[in-house]
């Protein structure tokens, strides 16, 4: 079944991550080591993180077989500082053309096909940036539920 596409206007997610230079192909291999370099931090500075959620914040080039920048993070409740991996960064703010993805992360993919579909069939341009909201973890992945959010021009 397509995901709903939805507009919304969103604010900025304030996040402490991790960025990552890499092929789209590449997320499901390197999201896992660099959050834990980022849970590593929080641990470190109590107070940071209440209960946000971990954002896959993406920023897209002009070529989409290009590597991309990845800042893996966390939402956390303010700006801080930088250690030599992980850094204060934070979501754009704006209108953003979104879905709710619920099953599998290997199938986020879906997804994102379905938000670019809808971006075409209604003439909507893209703004360079695309991020991921993890919702609460469950054992069961079929209830596991991903925001999809592309920033819109």
């Amino acid at each position: 079944m397509p995901a709903d596409v939805s507009i919304h206007v969103v604010p900025a997610r304030m996040l402490a991550a991790v960025r990552r230079r890499i092929r789209i192909s590449q997320v499901g291999v390197v999201w896992r080591p660099a959050l834990d370099q980022v849970w590593d931090f929080l641990r470190q500075h109590p107070g940071l993180r209440t209960d946000g959620h971990n954002v896959f914040l993406y920023h897209h080039p002009a070529d989409r077989e290009s590597p991309t920048d990845v800042d893996f993070g966390v939402e956390v409740t303010g700006s801080f500082e930088q250690s030599e991996q992980v850094f204060s960064t934070e979501t754009p703010a704006g209108r953003v053309a979104s879905a709710l993805h619920v099953g599998p992360y290997e199938r986020l993919s879906h997804t994102h096909e379905a938000i670019h579909s809808w971006a075409k069939a209604n003439t909507m341009i893209f703004g360079g940036s695309s991020w991921e909201i993890s919702g609460d973890w469950t054992e069961d992945a079929a209830k596991l539920e991903t925001r999809v959010e592309y920033l819109l021009l």
